[in-house]
């Protein structure tokens, strides 16, 4: 195979091309197509992709048009990109969340973000697979694997090394170079874990940043969408885009007014003077080749200026967080079937079980037990003293005697930590992810970075420098 003229290209480096005439919307639809075709779909099988978009070459040939006659509507005009497979989109792709049930899923609209891509003239290019229902169907299933979309492997290591989950196909699908940037979804480390496992910049945002509406759900308190990219540049680029207030998701209407420029944060002398916390809770999960990465990603960061705070350690939430999130499925997910319209023969969790257990052969590989438990151990009314209170306990651990404790107490401008941790996702807290390093199995390791509510302007610039100060990311060698 030719060497892909696409490789490791940033947002742009793509306008630039287009702007000069070097490419176009359509030449870079049609790279980005052939080379799926070649390593995701054929060679390594990679299966990141689980639905091409067929109206994609003439969305593209639109932005060239459009650019054509001088109307650039942002970076995103004509630039390819891949969405999660939970993500509506009322066109001509199917919404399934990898599972079988809802292969034959057509969402009546766009979600608010997909309107938020289509109005900034990105390319949908297509979809991803991902650990099935967003990794909330089984407690022992493999990560990237659905039943409608077989086994996304991690492109560093294709049947060797673990992909992560749940935006499995995001992951793997930036890292490969399938396309520019992509949207992942997150209910707990489901961005930051893919990301981590595929040398990636992923960006967790506050809930509330963007939308949840069109976005098939687990729990109200947990759920966001946010972008996956191969840098930290990329990365702020496709957040601006998909922030926005949607009159329709209760959480938005706290973001911020106007919603930052988040690419004016991207100082490569950002962790100059920042208060950095490190969380070394949990470093006893980590290889010693792990560790060595971590102690080398803090070295360099004191170098490049930033005042280390050791020892803010940052313990798992109690085991509270599945508790809360069993509870509130059965509702959520209810919630969106009933959006499907009479046309759709799944309209219900219970639905949704029946029809698995009678394509159990091809649909209950790995089970459905987390499925079964949220249908009969819940009233799905979220009236349960037990939901309440892990709903509130959860709540005070990760933000108040969690986050907001440490960065007060310490005086800290962001949180460091190895990998990712879980209190960002059950306190709704933003947190961004950078490639760091790798084992020598040729593992990809991150670290991440969190802070309180609405600071993703201030993670941008920590994370930004610490990828200048630390140039970890490697393509890989497919």
């Amino acid at each position: 195979m030719i060497d892909f003229p696409l490789q490791e290209v940033r947002i742009r480096e793509l306008q630039q091309w287009m702007e000069e005439g070097e490419q176009t919307s359509v030449s870079l639809t049609s790279l980005y197509m052939q080379r799926i075709a070649e390593i995701d779909q054929d060679g390594p099988l990679l299966r990141s992709v689980i639905e091409l978009n067929p109206d994609a070459i003439y969305i593209a040939a639109q932005m060239d048009q459009e650019r054509a006659q001088g109307q650039v509507r942002s970076e995103l005009h004509g630039i390819p990109i891949l969405i999660k497979d939970n993500i509506n989109t009322g066109d001509h792709m199917h919404t399934s969340a990898g599972s079988l049930a809802l292969s034959d899923s057509f969402a009546p609209e766009d979600a608010f973000l997909v309107r938020q891509l289509r109005k900034a003239g990105a390319v949908i290019l297509g979809k991803t697979n991902l650990t099935e229902m967003a990794n909330f169907m089984s407690f022992n299933m493999q990560n990237g694997y659905s039943a409608r979309g077989g086994q996304t492997l991690n492109p560093y290591g294709p049947g060797r090394l673990d992909v992560g989950g749940s935006s499995a196909g995001s992951g793997a699908a930036v890292a490969a170079n399938l396309c520019a940037v992509a949207v992942g979804t997150e209910t707990s480390g489901s961005i930051l874990n893919p990301a981590a496992k595929n040398s990636l910049v992923g960006i967790k945002p506050t809930l509330g940043l963007i939308s949840r509406t069109g976005v098939i759900p687990i729990a109200y308190t947990q759920d966001t969408a946010g972008p996956m990219a191969r840098n930290v540049e990329d990365a702020a680029i496709l957040l601006q885009v998909l922030a926005g207030k949607d009159e329709q998701d209760a959480p938005t209407q706290t973001s911020p007014v106007p919603i930052p420029d988040y690419a004016s944060y991207l100082d490569a002398e950002g962790l100059r003077g920042a208060r950095i916390g490190i969380n070394r809770a949990y470093v006893h999960e980590l290889s010693d080749e792990e560790k060595s990465i971590m102690e080398a990603s803090i070295e360099a960061m004191y170098h490049a200026g930033a005042v280390i705070v050791d020892h803010t350690d940052l313990d798992h939430i109690a085991s509270e967080d599945m508790t809360v999130l069993l509870y509130e499925f059965k509702s959520a997910l209810n919630h969106y079937l009933s959006t499907l319209g009479p046309q759709s023969s799944i309209r219900t969790l219970k639905d949704m079980i029946d029809y698995n257990h009678l394509h159990h052969q091809d649909a209950l590989k790995y089970g459905q037990e987390i499925l079964i438990k949220a249908q009969y151990e819940t009233s799905g009314k979220l009236t349960e003293a037990k939901y309440i209170q892990a709903r509130l306990s959860d709540w005070n651990q990760a933000r108040e005697e969690g986050i907001d404790r440490l960065l007060r107490e310490h005086q800290l401008d962001a949180i460091f930590s190895p990998d990712h941790t879980d209190a960002p996702a059950v306190g709704g807290y933003p947190a961004i992810i950078v490639p760091a390093g790798y084992r020598r199995d040729g593992m990809p390791f991150g670290i991440s970075f969190m802070s309180t509510a609405y600071k993703e302007p201030e993670l941008i610039r920590i994370a930004y420098a610490f990828e200048h100060t630390v140039p970890a990311r490697r393509r890989p060698m497919l």
